[in-house]
């Protein structure tokens, strides 16, 4: 029997070789991109993302993250979303609106009341339900499978804004979406399209007046350092939708799509409070190098404004935008 321990013990490794090799080739990279540094809420929910489906998929399925625009600004990377050549990324609302224009309902101002609102609107299956269908009835190519946010946005320049006086006739980098392109308008500013990447020269040119962003993405950017005084508007979430490609959710079986779903259920559910402990912990960072921080903001001159238009902008946009806006105010 001893004379066969050796041939049958080499049988073995050369099967536990194979059977090694074939897992090896099991493991799949997934592309993951997004045009925020890793410390943004973006960075969080991408990392829920990652290490929810490498724990589903046993380590097979593994999301190789690229933060700061590396493969391109979010318009660009949507459309490589779209093409398959990038299998997953993050896209603000207003910039999901370049493909879907009724998605520019996640950016409508004074939509949320306040932050626990917004929690609790983001991680609520209806409304995720909801911007998903709305997603495959306008996009082709690629779908969300997932909805998280970065906070509140506010506004920042190099003068204080307490209440909608203050920006009159300002020059105000908007994101390019119709709600954006009404708002301000109906502010009394002036607005002005350009990527994320320009606005931090234009506002130290003066291109721009005001700048307006969440708080982390504003100290994570370094805009401070050319918009000193930070104002707390809070007129609009900065809401993020996480984007698959189909080409690769159609290549893949049915129980790696429900990993798939199951990671971005997990975004849905834990990504927004922790991107709102970020902000606060950014607001305190602000505070302790300088950056004045406008705390007390007249909000009833923008609400004034702002509120008429919730339902008219829903209706121009169509029944999904519509249904959208409904369930998020009837959120308590």
């Amino acid at each position: 029997m001893a004379s066969l321990g050796k041939p049958l013990g080499a049988v073995v490794a050369a099967f536990l070789f194979t059977a090694a090799g074939a897992t090896a080739q099991e493991v799949k990279h997934y592309r993951f991109a997004y045009d925020q540094p890793h410390s943004t809420g973006y960075g969080i929910l991408g990392d829920i993302f990652a290490d929810k489906l490498k724990t589903l998929s046993k380590g097979t399925m593994l999301i190789d993250q690229y933060p700061g625009a590396q493969l391109g600004q979010e318009p660009q990377v949507l459309q490589l979303v779209k093409s398959g050549d990038v299998e997953f990324c993050i896209s603000s609302s207003a910039n999901a609106a370049t493909l879907s224009p009724e998605a520019g309902v996640m950016s409508m101002h004074f939509l949320f009341r306040n932050e626990a609102h917004l929690i609790k609107a983001i991680a609520d299956p209806e409304v995720s339900k909801a911007v998903k269908a709305m997603i495959a009835d306008t996009v082709k190519g690629a779908r969300v499978i997932g909805l998280a946010t970065l906070g509140l946005r506010h506004m920042y320049s190099k003068r204080e804004i307490r209440k909608i006086e203050d920006i009159k006739g300002l020059k105000v980098r908007v994101q390019a979406t119709p709600t954006e392109d009404v708002m301000f308008p109906a502010y009394g500013a002036q607005i002005v399209h350009m990527p994320f990447g320009s606005v931090y020269t234009s506002l130290q040119t003066g291109v721009v007046d005001v700048g307006e962003n969440g708080i982390n993405v504003y100290l994570a950017n370094k805009h401070y350092e050319v918009a000193p005084v930070l104002s707390l508007t809070e007129h609009e979430a900065n809401n993020s939708l996480l984007w698959m490609s189909d080409k690769l959710w159609n290549s893949l079986t049915p129980e790696q799509q429900g990993w798939v779903q199951a990671a971005a259920d997990e975004v849905n559910r834990t990504q927004p409070a922790k991107a709102l402990e970020l902000e606060h912990r950014s607001a305190e960072k602000l505070k302790s190098i300088g950056v004045k921080v406008v705390t007390d903001v007249d909000k009833s001159g923008f609400i004034a404004i702002a509120d008429p238009y919730l339902d008219k902008l829903a209706k121009q946009l169509g029944p999904h935008a519509e249904k959208i806006k409904n369930l998020i105010r009837a959120i308590n």
